[in-house]
């Protein structure tokens, strides 16, 4: 059962979902329409009998009291003495035996409650309403209503709902199932909007419905997911071309060195053959850990692989201390969150292109705000350049032999990790020279 309810659409299962709620709300109103319904009736009888039955009781004891008594709508009255005897009553009633017997009739009293009595045995078809008061010197006064009319009543409403009820639960299903299946109608046109989105259709979009409404949102976040996946598709194509294109020149290089080599080998300088092989070898092999990284930093989508306080000044020092020509001229304590390794990382490569690029100094410091320069003394970078140099593979013409500079990843690698990180980078006039400034959010 649960397995067929699954298989069904999502319409059916929402309409069935609401006729069975209606079922059971309207079968609960009904039942509890039928019972306010005949215990409304049932008081207004009690309440008519008993003024019948006090406006003869007073009669009894002023002693006014007429015989046979009479009333208007046909109750019927018993006046019984304190020998209980029938003294008075209407016409018709019984002036042998009272409509209770002494043990019902003190019950009655005490409890001040209607009784139910079968009209069979006074001619008097179906089911009587008894009320019982007490008078002055042990007199009773018994009235009593025929309620078959009543009872006729409740039957017809109850037939009226048992019949009405289904018709209009299906009456409301099957609104249902129209305002469900136009409330639904936009999903499927994204149904089919996703359908007709193919690898060779990734720029189409799915429709928007016009009401600001849950669809709506729904549309646009899909929206929003479909235009960040073709975005770091075209970025993972550009990778892996440029990338391509990185890989072909170092590996053509160590293919035309060893063809020579092999060719001639009697005339071959093996050592300096082995120095331009490793050579290219090397270059291989930091493209490959600056794909690695990158491929890292785009699987976390922005998030630090380790979220933990980083001394950031010790770090700084460290990575100086590596380089001879590079200067500390201020390191302030600093303590920030994220990873240390990929903080080193990127204070790595800052230092490889100012290293690379300076005349004659590299200086770095580090203040107390979080704020860290390096600055070289090299030729600089124009100004339309400065934010280029941040994209991946980008690399300045005087940059891109194969002895100087790199594949143009390390400045991505830099951005990308600072604002994992929740800083931010860029690069501005040494005059001369170019600085590079880095700001984190250090903890307090």
């Amino acid at each position: 059962m649960a397995e067929w309810w699954r298989r069904k659409s999502l319409r059916f299962r929402l309409t069935a979902l609401s006729a069975v709620g209606l079922t059971l709300a309207f079968a609960m109103s009904a039942s509890v329409l039928m019972v306010v319904l005949g215990r409304s009736l049932m008081d207004t009888v009690d309440e008519t009998t008993r003024q019948h039955a006090q406006a003869v009781r007073a009669q009894a004891d002023s002693g006014t009291l007429t015989d046979p008594i009479t009333t208007q709508d046909g109750t019927i009255v018993q006046v019984v003495g304190a020998d209980g005897r029938v003294t008075h009553g209407t016409y018709g009633a019984d002036r042998l035996v009272p409509l209770l017997d002494a043990g019902n009739r003190r019950r009655a009293l005490r409890h001040d409650s209607a009784w139910f009595l079968n009209g069979e045995p006074y001619g008097i078809p179906g089911p009587l309403r008894v009320i019982v008061i007490s008078g002055d010197k042990g007199v009773t006064v018994l009235a009593a209503r025929p309620v078959r009319e009543i009872e006729r009543s409740l039957v017809t409403a109850g037939k009226v709902l048992l019949f009405g009820t289904p018709l209009l639960v299906a009456f409301l299903a099957g609104g249902g199932w129209l305002i469900i299946g136009r409330t639904l109608r936009p999903i499927a046109a994204l149904r089919r909007g996703a359908a007709d989105i193919t690898h060779t259709a990734r720029s189409r979009r799915l429709p928007v419905p016009q009401a600001r409404d849950e669809v709506h949102s729904l549309a646009v976040t899909l929206n929003d997911m479909l235009a960040r996946l073709e975005e770091a598709e075209s970025r993972q194509r550009a990778l892996v071309s440029d990338a391509a294109h990185e890989l072909r020149s170092p590996l053509a290089s160590i293919r035309l060195q060893l063809e020579v080599a092999l060719g001639h080998p009697e005339g071959q300088d093996w050592p300096e053959t082995a120095e331009g092989v490793l050579e290219d070898t090397l270059r291989l092999s930091r493209l490959a850990e600056d794909l690695l990284a990158l491929a890292r930093l785009d699987e976390r989508g922005g998030r630090l692989a380790r979220n933990e306080p980083v001394n950031l000044d010790e770090v700084v020092r460290q990575v100086v201390e590596r380089y001879g020509e590079a200067r500390l001229t201020a390191c302030d304590p600093v303590v920030v969150r994220g990873d240390a390794l990929d903080l080193s990382r990127a204070l790595t490569n800052l230092m490889d292109n100012a290293v690379r690029h300076a005349a004659s100094k590299v200086e770095v410091a580090l203040t107390a705000d979080g704020v860290l320069t390096v600055t070289d003394d090299g030729p600089g970078i124009p100004e339309e350049d400065r934010e280029r140099v941040f994209n991946r593979f980008t690399r300045l013409d005087h940059g891109r032999s194969r002895d100087e500079g790199g594949a143009g990843l390390g400045l991505a690698i830099v951005r990308e990790t600072l604002l994992a990180h929740g800083g931010a980078v860029h690069l501005e006039d040494a005059a001369p020279g170019l600085r590079a400034v880095v700001a984190l959010p250090s903890i307090k």
